[in-house]
């Protein structure tokens, strides 16, 4: 099958920035098909388990949007002159990069870097690939157009792209072409003139609910024989046959907004995505049947280093959120000045400070390839994340042992204040020598919220495995260090010559 670029995705002219409402009337009227609680659920912007999670995503979209905050959020496209948002910038230069992380930090703060995949994360892989369409073109000239201009499109009309590109738990003793059904893992069916048909499961598409396309692809090394898994596609989330599966929606156990702040506003959910003899132009086909390109593309282009940066930068935000309630948790009790806390308090900040640190680092010593192509260092990136599931918990343990029953002596509702009998005891018996009954319980509730609900669990687990299982992490690591020049210094010491006698 020759492929050849389609005309549709050119933009000639600049689209005006996405608002938060024109978010939400795309999300009202986009016809997804989407099952949580044993609910198809026709609306999401009003549907309990994702319409607090859909304001929040829309408020991101303004505040992109604000002009205060053009010059920090988006960049003038080449093509359209138009403003799009920084995080489909391809980084030429060290300043690009840093304002790529200035404008991930934006978007984290207004989330206390709770979601991790807003729109601005698969955005970089995007523009990851769209730095290196020559990598595409192995497979065929026509799949690198296809790529880069999907990545115009999106970037020149702000879409917001997820992905699944992980195959489901069935029964990975087997590859994919040897299970009970071939058809189980998300891959080709069939060929047609008008693109390929693909069927099967895919994981973990958190965001989907919300967002436009999802990419459907593979992360893990695939082996011969799974060549109709060896994909990288792109799908509206509207499409006939998409059909999205949500994990238990967090918010629809929330009662309140006081009782549970953080899992009201910022459950994004997590998505396994089921296709059902969908069509996928060849238009939107940038990887084919390719078991080695499917691997390589996270690799031998800059996609994978770009969309951890921005994780990264969500990262740092999140433990800095984390230092700023285990201080106020502190600071409510009375003992922020004890040693004991302050030397816990400071292996709190030293783990923050390593993550934020190695962060900026990404931009001092970032190389510059010879296409004049910035990445990200991947020593810097990848020692973080291979740490990120150790250091995480052990974070979150600190924090518990420091508030100790603080989190789960509380009143068991914001109504307990309403009855004035038990308000009468709560007032007493529930302040501090620095704020009031209702203030600490706030205080306490959010602490609850982060790191004891299902929300504040399932954030942990997500923490744990965000850049997949730790041993692939680490592998990363392996091959990003500079083992040459380490050995270079045994080689040295080696051949010291003899002390004279």
């Amino acid at each position: 099958m020759t492929v050849t670029a389609s005309k549709e995705v050119e933009v000639n002219a600049a689209t005006p920035l996405r608002t938060g409402a024109s978010f939400l009337d795309d999300l009202r009227t986009g016809e997804r098909t989407v099952f949580v609680d044993g609910e198809k659920v026709k609306d999401p912007t009003k549907h309990r388990a994702f319409a607090s999670g859909a304001r929040t995503f829309a408020r991101l979209f303004d505040y992109a949007a604000a002009p205060e905050n053009r010059e920090r959020m988006t960049y003038t496209s080449p093509d359209t002159g138009g403003p799009v948002w920084r995080c489909f910038q391809i980084p030429r230069s060290h300043a690009d990069l840093r304002a790529k992380r200035l404008a991930a930090e934006g978007w984290a703060e207004q989330t206390f870097g709770l979601m991790g995949r807003t729109p601005d994360h698969v955005a970089n892989f995007f523009a990851g690939y769209a730095a290196k369409p020559e990598f595409f073109a192995r497979g065929g000239a026509g799949y690198a157009d296809n790529v880069v201009n999907f990545y115009k499109y999106i970037r020149d009309n702000h879409k917001y792209v997820v992905y699944a590109i992980v195959p489901p738990q069935i029964d990975r003793s087997k590859p994919g072409h040897q299970q009970s059904d071939p058809t189980l893992y998300a891959g080709v069916v069939k060929e047609t003139d008008a693109g390929i048909i693909v069927s099967g499961g895919q994981q973990l598409a958190t965001g989907a609910v919300y967002a436009d396309y999802v990419q459907v692809s593979c992360i893990h090394p695939l082996r011969p024989g799974d060549e109709n898994y060896a994909i990288s596609v792109a799908i509206p989330l509207n499409a006939p046959g998409v059909k999205l599966y949500s994990r238990r929606a967090f918010a629809m156990q929330a009662t309140s907004a006081e009782d549970y702040p953080l899992t009201s506003r910022f459950d994004e959910t997590d998505c396994f995505v089921v296709l059902d003899n969908v069509l996928v132009p060849w238009e939107r086909v940038f990887i084919y049947r390719n078991t080695e390109l499917c691997f390589q593309q996270w690799w031998q282009t800059p996609s994978h280093s770009y969309g951890n940066h921005q994780a990264q930068a969500r990262y740092a935000t999140k433990l800095r959120f984390l230092l700023g309630l285990a201080k106020r948790m502190n600071e409510a009790t009375g003992n922020d000045a004890a040693p004991p806390v302050q030397v816990e308090m400071g292996e709190l900040a030293a783990y923050a400070s390593i993550v934020e640190n190695m962060l900026l680092s990404h931009e001092t010593v970032a190389p510059i390839d010879a296409d004049g192509i910035l990445w990200p260092s991947k020593p810097a990136l990848y020692a973080v994340m291979a740490l990120q599931s150790q250091i995480n918990p052990h974070m979150i343990d600190i924090v518990r042992e420091l508030t100790g029953a603080g989190m789960i002596t509380l009143p068991s509702s914001v109504r307990d204040f309403e009855n004035p009998e038990s308000a009468k005891d709560i007032e007493r018996y529930f302040v501090s020598g620095k704020m009031g009954a209702r203030e600490r319980v706030r205080l306490m509730r959010l602490a609850w919220d982060f790191i004891g609900t299902e929300f504040g669990n399932r954030h942990q687990q997500y923490e744990k495995f965000y850049g997949g299982a730790s041993y692939l992490v680490k592998t990363n690591m392996y091959r990003a260090y500079d083992f040459a020049r380490a050995g270079g210094l045994v080689d040295a010491a080696l051949n010291l010559p003899p002390v004279a006698s």
